[in-house]
């Protein structure tokens, strides 16, 4: 078979540009993309016809270089497809953005992600603190740090609730702390191929490709959860949602269906789910170890359950524990096998 000539061949899609900022943040959802497998960050944006023009931990060019990348799609010389953000908009003191200057623009970080919002056909927030204010947002938040369009649970943030890019869509809210890379990648490969719309987002527009799941989907310790088994130290095998804090029932997230590097999960590490894809999740009001009761019934119940049936399911399932799980829930490893109870029976 011979091969088309050029003039014959398929033109190939156009490769959809993407920019990525950096603000008030850790740099932790970068760190955590750059471990992307299966495939990797580069071969993922190669197979969406994704061009990075510039992303801080990616590319060669600094200072001067991005200034005039960046005044060159404001002034139309470059079609910019996809803006990310990555950490909170930093807008203090007193509104003005002076805490976090661009160096050699004379102008306020702020100023340049609102401007390149506004021109941007799809604008994504990568992580927590670009969807909400996240961490950067918490105490007394001095340096005024906000998301996007939320502050906190609260519309509102850099380009307020009404806020959509040239493509007509919200910003994407793909949060997390960090954020998981398929979260990103899955996303970014979805509106490259132009099949991403709004009934892609939840309430608080997050990708509904990792939220339609709970954090406590695929748990290691759901049988100890079913039963009521719980942990009251970190090092136990028990559930954590009794005592130590877990909110892994509630949170929105698809951690132990598809872990970190093939394996990794804060629950598969000992830790309780402190519900970092939430707005809010920074301040819970107590430890994240620790689960505040009234009356001793656990605040943060299950979504979507009524109160009155998760304490009659509770005391149920407390009843009928098998001696092995309230054994194993307070051991810091599993010491009692599940036996066959037909073995010597005819």
């Amino acid at each position: 078979m011979t091969r088309p000539s050029a003039e014959t061949s398929p033109k190939a899609p156009p490769r959809r540009t993407l920019l990525w900022l950096q603000s008030g943040g850790c740099g932790g959802c970068t760190m955590s993309l750059l471990n992307a497998e299966g495939p990797d960050l580069l071969t993922a944006f190669d197979a969406a016809q994704i061009e990075v023009l510039w992303h801080p931990s990616l590319s060669e060019q600094t200072g001067s270089e991005v200034i005039a990348l960046m005044q060159r799609i404001l002034d139309g010389e470059i079609t910019l497809d996809i803006l990310c953000l990555e950490g909170s908009v930093m807008r203090g003191p007193n509104g003005t953005g002076r805490f976090h200057m661009l160096p050699g623009s004379e102008r306020p970080m702020m100023a340049w992600i609102e401007d390149l919002a506004r021109v941007a056909l799809h604008v994504v927030a990568v992580g927590s603190c670009a969807a909400f204010g996240g961490i950067t947002a918490a105490g007394a938040n001095e340096v005024e740090a906000c998301g996007l369009v939320y502050e906190g649970s609260r519309e509102g943030g850099l380009l307020g609730p009404g806020f959509r890019s040239r493509a007509g869509a919200p910003v994407v809210n793909v949060a997390g702390c960090p954020i998981h890379p398929d979260w990103l990648t899955q996303t970014l490969h979805q509106i490259a191929a132009g099949a991403f719309g709004p009934e892609q987002l939840d309430e608080w527009e997050r990708p509904l490709s990792y939220t339609v799941h709970l954090v406590h989907h695929g748990c290691s310790r759901n049988e100890f959860y079913e039963y009521k088994a719980s942990a009251v130290k970190l090092s136990d095998q028990g559930c954590m949602m009794e005592n130590l804090g877990c909110r892994g029932t509630l949170a929105r997230a698809d951690c132990n269906i598809r872990p970190w590097n093939g394996s990794g999960s804060c629950l598969s590490g000992g830790y309780p789910c402190i519900d970092c894809t939430a707005p809010g999740f920074e301040e819970p009001g107590h430890s994240f170890t620790r689960t505040p009761k009234i009356s001793g019934i656990p605040v943060g119940l299950p979504t979507d359950m009524p109160k009155a049936w998760f304490v009659a399911l509770a005391s149920l399932s407390k009843a009928a524990t098998p001696p092995r799980l309230r054994t194993n829930a307070i051991e810091p490893e599993l010491k009692v096998a599940p036996k066959d109870r037909s073995k010597g029976k005819s």
